[in-house]
C-alpha cells in the first residue's frame, strides 16, 4: 500500500507539472501574441521584410498547396462516386465535392501543408538565430526583435494562407470534377447544376475566414517555438517539430469552434436560407 501510495502522489505530481507548464505555455503565447500586435499596430514592418517572407510562405508554397488540393477533389470524387453510384445520386457529386472542399477540406489540408512547410521553417530559422545569439545581438544594437523578425513573418501568414486557400479550393474542384466529369462520366451539366444550386457565397467565406485565423496561427505558433528554442541542434530540431505539431492542433481548435460559430451566425443571418437556396 506503501508503494502504491507513493506512485499515485508521483503520478499526481507530474500531472501537476504537465498541467502548469502548459497553462505557462499559453500564458507565455498570449503575451508573445500582444506583444505582436503591439508592434504590428505601432510601426510598419522593416524596408523589405515583408515582401522576402511573402514570398518565402506563398510563392514557395504554391506547388505544394496545388498538387495537394488537387488530389483532394479528386479522392472525394473516388469516394462520392462509390457512395452516391448505386443510389443514382451520381450527378449529385458536385455539390458534395466542391462544399466539402470549400467549407473544410481545402483551407484545414491547405493550412496543414503551410504549417508543416513553412511553420517548421520559420521555428528552425529563429531557433538558429537565438542559439546563435543573433536575436540577443539585435537587442543590443536597439533593434526590437520581435518587430523586425516576428511581424513581417506573421503578417505574410495571415496574408498569404487565404490566397493559398483560394488556390487549394480551385485546383480541388477542378480535380473534382474531372474525376467525376471523365473518369466517371458524370454528366457535366447536372454536375456543374447541382453544384450552382447548393453551393453558396458564405460557403467560400467560411474557408477564407477560417483560413485567415489558421495563418495567424501558424505564423505566431511558428515564430514563438523560435524565440524559445532550446540550446543546440537537437534544440532547434525539437521547435521545428513543436511548431508543427502545436500549429496542427490549433488548426484543428480553430476549425471546430469556428464551424460552430459560423453555423450559428448563418441560421441567425439567414433563417432557412439553405432550404430554399437564397444564398
Amino acid at each position: 500500500m506503501a508503494n502504491l501510495g507513493k506512485r499515485m502522489a508521483a503520478w499526481i505530481a507530474n500531472l501537476g507539472d504537465l498541467g502548469y507548464s502548459l497553462i505557462a505555455d499559453l500564458g507565455d503565447l498570449a503575451v508573445f501574441s500582444l506583444r505582436t500586435l503591439g508592434w504590428t499596430m505601432r510601426r510598419r514592418p522593416a524596408h523589405g521584410t515583408l515582401l522576402a517572407s511573402c514570398y518565402t510562405v506563398g510563392v514557395r508554397s504554391v506547388p505544394v498547396v496545388a498538387i495537394t488540393g488537387a488530389f483532394i477533389g479528386m479522392v472525394l470524387g473516388v469516394q462520392g462516386y462509390e457512395q452516391f453510384s448505386p443510389l443514382g445520386l451520381s450527378s449529385r457529386l458536385g455539390a458534395i465535392i466542391n462544399v466539402g472542399v470549400l467549407r473544410e477540406l481545402g483551407p484545414v489540408l491547405a493550412a496543414t501543408m503551410i504549417a508543416g512547410r513553412i511553420g517548421s521553417a520559420l521555428a528552425a530559422e529563429l531557433g538558429t538565430m537565438a542559439v546563435t545569439d543573433q536575436i540577443d545581438a539585435l537587442t543590443c544594437l536597439g533593434v526590437p526583435a520581435i518587430h523586425y523578425l516576428v511581424v513581417p513573418r506573421v503578417l505574410a501568414c495571415i496574408l498569404l494562407v487565404p490566397l493559398l486557400t483560394v488556390l487549394a479550393d480551385v485546383m480541388g474542384v477542378l480535380g473534382g470534377a474531372l474525376v467525376s466529369i471523365r473518369l466517371y462520366h458524370v454528366e457535366a451539366h447536372f454536375y456543374w447544376a447541382n453544384t450552382e444550386g447548393l453551393v453558396f457565397p458564405w460557403d467560400v467565406a467560411t474557408g477564407l475566414l477560417k483560413s485567415v485565423f489558421f495563418g495567424a496561427a501558424i505564423g505566431l505558433i511558428s515564430c514563438h517555438r523560435g524565440f524559445n528554442c532550446g540550446a543546440g541542434a537537437e534544440g532547434v530540431g525539437r521547435a521545428a517539430t513543436e511548431a508543427f505539431v502545436l500549429s496542427f492542433i490549433a488548426i484543428l481548435v480553430f476549425d471546430f469552434f469556428l464551424s460552430l460559430v459560423l453555423s450559428d451566425v448563418s441560421r441567425l443571418l439567414w433563417p432557412g436560407a439553405r432550404r430554399t437556396g437564397m444564398f
